[in-house]
C-alpha cells in the first residue's frame, strides 16, 4: 500500500484515469494502456519493497509505474487478445460451475483462443465495454479513497499492498455495484455516440 501522506495525489490519479477510461477509453485506448500500466507496476514495485520508508516506497512506485506504462503501450494488440482471451476463460468457468469440477485444460484453450480472436475482429466494441466497466470502478475506488470513508481507512491501515481500496463498504455497500453500473453503462453510451459520430461526419465529407 503506499504510504498515506501520498495517498491524496494517488486517489486523484485514480478518479482522473477512471474518468478517461470511461468515457474515453476507445479513442484514447493507448493512453488509457498507459495509465492502466503505470498503476499496475507501481503496486508491484512498491509491494515488493515493503515498507522501507516513504521515499524508497515512492521512488519504487514511480519506476515500477513507468516500466509498466511502457509494457502495455507497446503491447496494445496483444492487451486486446489478452482481454478477449481473458473474458472466453471466464466464460467457461462461469458455465461449467453447475457439472461442477473445473473445465479441462484444452476446452479453456480453445475458448480463450476464440475469444482473442473475436476480441480482435470486434475490438472497437470490446475496448469499449472494457474501459467503460474498468474506468468507472477506478473512478468510484479513487472517490472513495478522498471521501476517506471506512473502506479507505481499512485499506489505508493494512498490509496488502494489492488492496487500493475495499470495494465493499459495509452492509450498506450494494450502492457501490449500482453506481457502477450505472456509470459504466453512461460511459459506454458517450463511447460508442462519440465515436458513432465522427465516423459519421467524417464519411460524409
Amino acid at each position: 500500500m503506499l504510504p498515506l501522506s501520498v495517498q491524496v495525489p494517488a486517489s486523484i490519479v485514480l478518479l482522473a484515469g477512471g474518468a478517461m477510461a470511461c468515457f474515453a477509453g476507445y479513442r484514447l485506448f493507448r493512453l488509457v494502456l498507459g495509465v492502466y500500466g503505470f498503476i499496475l507496476g507501481a503496486l508491484l514495485a512498491s509491494s515488493m519493497v515493503g515498507a522501507s520508508g516513504t521515499w524508497t516506497v515512492v521512488a519504487a512506485a514511480i519506476a515500477g509505474g513507468a516500466l509498466g506504462a511502457l509494457v502495455l503501450f507497446a503491447g496494445y494488440f496483444v492487451g486486446v487478445a489478452l482481454i478477449g482471451a481473458g473474458l472466453g476463460a471466464l466464460a467457461v468457468n462461469v458455465a461449467w460451475k453447475p457439472f461442477g469440477g473445473d473445465p479441462h485444460w484444452a476446452v479453456l484453450l480453445v475458448v480463450a483462443a476464440v475469444g482473442a480472436i473475436a476480441a480482435m475482429s470486434f475490438q472497437r466494441y470490446v475496448i469499449i465495454l472494457t474501459t467503460a466497466f474498468g474506468g468507472a470502478w477506478t473512478m468510484l475506488l479513487g472517490a472513495a479513497a478522498l471521501m476517506g470513508g471506512p473502506g479507505a481507512r481499512a485499506a489505508s491501515s493494512g498490509p496488502n499492498v494489492w488492496i487500493v481500496y475495499p470495494g465493499q463498504a459495509g452492509p450498506g455497500g450494494m450502492w457501490l455495484y449500482v453506481a457502477w453500473v450505472a456509470i459504466a453503462l453512461t460511459g459506454t453510451y458517450v463511447q460508442m455516440h462519440t465515436d458513432g459520430g465522427k465516423k459519421t461526419k467524417s464519411h460524409k465529407r
